[in-house]
């Protein structure tokens, strides 16, 4: 019976390896820089839409939000919230609202990141920070108003018609999970919490689970509930949103070592200046960029039952260890 067991198991190992491969043959022929650059513009002009104009007493408030969220980036979430809602046979128009959400709050935790209290950067996205160019009480509130007009937006859905009350309340609470004390919040707390401490590979992985990885997961999730996936197919977009957070994460610490500043837009070597917890501080470079290859093959064979229409996510989980910015 061991032996049958085993066999299986061997049995099913090959059948997740050939499955990798031919998704490697499909992301051969994927466009994925023409993929991301419209999925992109697509957002940049729903942002455009959702966001206030700067006007009345609070203008300045207006305009701090909307030069963060504008400032461009990778749109990496939104994107994810868009392309799990069509891997699972939804639609673009209906996932939109929530992916600008999914922008709205991770701009927000960018602002309060750079504040002097927290990492006091100068640089985002190559030009100044929030705090900089408008002060470090206004860069509180435009943090604080991006959070809150980002379910502002959700709640909207449902208020207005255009997603299941039932639908909405899941989306929403997924968010507030994933954002919160026991996301990205805390894991920000325990990174804080931590500077110039001697940490191990549980802590660390707590800290990147929570404070990257969280909210790349629900994004997944978020746009596999709004596409109508199975529980099946939830699941599996789970494990490939808690895998591929992981990897950007790893290939974001590496790049604070190796890469360039004007390409990232932002500065350098300040996770070793600040003795911060990452790969490569507790593991080393090389190995760290082993781990960061194994999360997305994790990644990969998530999808394994998933069709065509899920090539954009495979394809996004190969640029994030191949990407230098």
């Amino acid at each position: 019976m061991t032996l049958q067991i085993g066999e299986a198991n061997f049995q099913y190992q090959l059948l997740l390896q050939n499955q990798i491969k031919l998704q490697g043959l499909f992301l051969a022929g994927f466009d994925l820089k023409s993929y991301l650059k419209k999925k992109r513009m697509d957002v940049d002009k729903a942002l455009d839409a959702l966001l206030p104009n700067p006007d009345g007493l609070h203008a300045t408030l207006l305009e701090a939000m909307r030069y963060s969220v504008m400032a461009g980036g990778k749109r990496l979430r939104p994107v994810l919230v868009l392309a799990a809602a069509e891997a699972v046979g939804g639609s673009q128009s209906e996932a939109m609202p929530a992916a600008c959400a999914l922008e709205f709050i991770h701009t927000y935790s960018l602002i309060h990141d750079d504040l002097p209290a927290m990492d006091d950067d100068d640089l985002r996205r190559g030009r100044p920070t929030c705090h900089i160019a408008f002060g470090e009480a206004m860069a509180i509130l435009a943090g604080d108003g991006l959070l809150t007009f980002a379910f502002e937006v959700l709640a909207g859905m449902a208020a207005q018609g255009k997603m299941e009350p039932s639908k909405s309340a899941q989306v929403i609470s997924t968010l507030a999970k994933a954002a919160g004390i026991n996301g990205m919040v805390g894991g920000q707390a325990a990174d804080v919490l931590m500077e110039n401490m001697e940490i191990n590979a549980e802590q660390l992985s707590f800290i990147h689970e929570h404070k990257t990885g969280a909210l790349i997961k629900a994004s997944v999730e978020i746009g596999g509930i709004i596409g109508g996936a199975s529980r099946e197919g939830l699941d599996a977009l789970s494990r490939y949103g808690a895998a591929l957070g992981l990897a950007f994460q790893i290939v974001d610490d590496l790049l604070d070592i190796e890469g360039d500043e004007e390409v990232l837009g932002k500065p350098v070597g300040s996770d070793i200046e600040k003795r911060k917890a990452t790969y490569p501080a507790l593991f080393g470079m090389e190995e760290s960029r082993e781990k960061a290859r194994s999360y997305v093959d994790a990644a990969l064979s998530a999808l394994h039952f998933l069709d065509s229409k899920a090539e954009p996510l495979r394809a996004i989980a190969r640029y994030v260890i191949e990407r230098n910015r």
